[in-house]
């Protein structure tokens, strides 16, 4: 299973809150998706993704358990794809500094999980991050090259 998560920081001029959004490829089918805007206005890029990735993790740690309950297979690890290199270093370590230690302690439940081997987060690269449908109105192409790809069509 793929698992994508982004967000597009301060993009809604309104109220300059982010938008977050996920997606789970199963045999090249969206199972959960979402796109939300985030609860808070974030203060950097990294607030933003690491909000938008701790928001997944807890679907993923979710989904997880339901495929591990119904015994389809044995998941271990979930490995979710982002763009940000610093959320991922935050991520594995989980310590306030200067521009981190205003981030709300409910999103650290991703460093919880990161640290107990339940999540690995790897870098992807901005062009390939297919969350960026979810989060980026125009970024049609990435949802044009999905469907080709999955059903071998044009459009």
């Amino acid at each position: 299973m793929n698992r994508y998560t982004d967000s597009n920081w301060c993009r809604d001029i309104d109220d300059m809150k982010s938008t977050t959004g996920y997606i789970f490829l199963l045999g090249g089918a969206p199972v959960p998706w979402c796109s939300r805007k985030e609860p808070m206005v974030s203060l950097s890029s990294c607030e933003a993704e690491y909000i938008a990735v701790s928001i997944c993790a807890c679907q993923a740690v979710w989904l997880m358990n339901l495929i591990d309950e119904i015994g389809v297979e044995k998941c271990g690890g979930v490995n979710l794809r982002i763009d940000n290199i610093s959320t991922i270093n935050l991520a594995k370590n989980p310590i306030p500094y200067g521009r981190s230690k205003h981030i709300e302690m409910r999103f650290h439940y991703l460093g919880e999980q990161v640290s107990k081997g339940k999540l690995k987060l790897e870098l992807c690269r901005s062009e390939n991050q297919v969350a960026d449908v979810l989060t980026k109105g125009d970024k049609i192409e990435m949802l044009i090259k999905l469907i080709i790809e999955r059903y071998n069509v044009l459009i």
